[in-house]
């Protein structure tokens, strides 16, 4: 099994930081892709940012310039680390990890989601 813990949500004033963390544990040979996504009331979830083996980035249009992502990979751990913040960032962001445990399982596997609230 593959477990993931999120920290690092709150509440921040329009202008303010915040950085998540998402460990991931458990029986992983290898990590494919680690994301961050976010879902607002009444909206779809949307990705925020991923980083790939090779550390390769993708973002959302809105998180360009002001987010950040990064891993560890000796942690099995991603970043994200959100500056500016603005209050349409305000949603339950969910970490995801995307791999393999044991010789071929593939996993797909979804954090509990943290809750970022910006106050304008």
């Amino acid at each position: 099994q593959v477990q993931l813990v999120e920290s690092g949500g709150g509440l921040v004033q329009a202008g303010g930081s915040l950085r998540l963390s998402c460990a991931a544990s458990g029986s992983i040979s290898r990590i494919n892709a680690m994301g961050w996504y976010r879902q607002a009331p009444g909206k779809q979830r949307e990705l925020v940012a991923v980083i790939t083996n090779g550390d390769n980035t993708n973002y959302a249009d809105s998180a360009k310039g002001r987010f950040t992502i990064s891993r560890d990979n000796a942690k099995n751990t991603v970043y994200l680390q959100m500056n500016s913040l603005l209050s349409d960032d305000t949603a339950v962001y969910y970490c995801n990890v995307k791999g393999r445990r044991g010789w071929n399982t593939l996993f797909d596997k979804w954090g509990q989601g943290t809750q970022v609230t910006v106050s304008s």
